[in-house]
């Protein structure tokens, strides 16, 4: 009995040793994957991170900070001024992280998708100045990893946003959502997008066969996005043109 109790003690430390080694990126990341079941983690995955970044300023942190504020703007904010906020501090940590890691990947891409995102809520309009800098962050995000799932989804949608005469493109656009679905199938944010381009083209039978693919998804690659954003889309875009041919 009493070996039963001491083994059950080593493994009870164990643990709480084990979860004492975790990083604030550990913690946070594990917090982002499970989202969907608990929105107020983001809030506490920011907040970790940013007391991280009040005593070591490690880019690993920064990264994952931008990805977070990412998420408090698409799934926390409730005002476009919220959304602003939280995608400007994302840009601003991004921008801090390339400067500090200039060929990391996600640095990179954590910058662009933030400034973009500032962009769109802003109005592309009158954030056009902006282009000049999210298509430089592509074509470095494309150098560094060509097989970038969310650096071809962040061209499609710039293709697919801006206006003909400031560069936009859905022919192009649909070649990078294709590309981001031939990387990876059941990324579900791309097979959204890939359907929003048909439904621009009144091409409506392929863009229900993509969204209810996106909604009969069983195994998709970031089931806390699909859960939140990408089936509610999904299912929000089939009832807009149930009634088109």
């Amino acid at each position: 009995m009493r070996v039963r109790s001491l083994v059950v003690v080593a493994v009870v430390l164990a643990a709480v040793a084990g979860a004492r080694a975790q990083t604030p990126v550990e913690a946070a990341r594990a917090l982002v994957a499970r989202y969907h079941e608990d929105l107020a983690g983001l809030d506490r995955a920011r907040d970790l991170l940013q007391a991280a970044l009040a005593t070591d300023r490690k880019v690993d942190t920064m990264v994952m900070l931008s990805y977070v504020q990412f998420l408090v703007g698409d799934v926390r904010a409730t005002t476009a001024e919220e959304k602003l906020a939280a995608y400007d501090r994302g840009r601003e940590i991004g921008r801090r992280a390339v400067e500090l890691a200039p060929k990391s990947h996600d640095a990179h891409l954590w910058y662009a998708i933030n400034t973009a995102r500032w962009g769109e809520t802003k109005g592309v309009l009158r954030s056009l100045f902006l282009l000049p800098t999210i298509r430089e962050e592509l074509d470095t995000l494309l150098a560094l990893d060509p097989r970038s799932v969310r650096a071809h989804i962040l061209a499609g949608n710039v293709l697919l946003e801006v206006p003909g005469f400031a560069g936009g493109d859905r022919a192009k656009a649909e070649e990078h959502f294709k590309k981001a679905l031939a990387i990876d199938p059941r990324f579900t944010n791309a097979r959204v997008d890939l359907a929003r381009v048909y439904i621009a083209d009144a091409r409506y039978a392929e863009a229900r066969r993509e969204l209810q693919r996106v909604v009969n998804e069983t195994s998709p690659s970031v089931v806390a996005d699909w859960t939140v954003k990408d089936a509610p889309r999904a299912r929000k875009l089939l009832e807009s043109i149930k009634d088109r041919t």
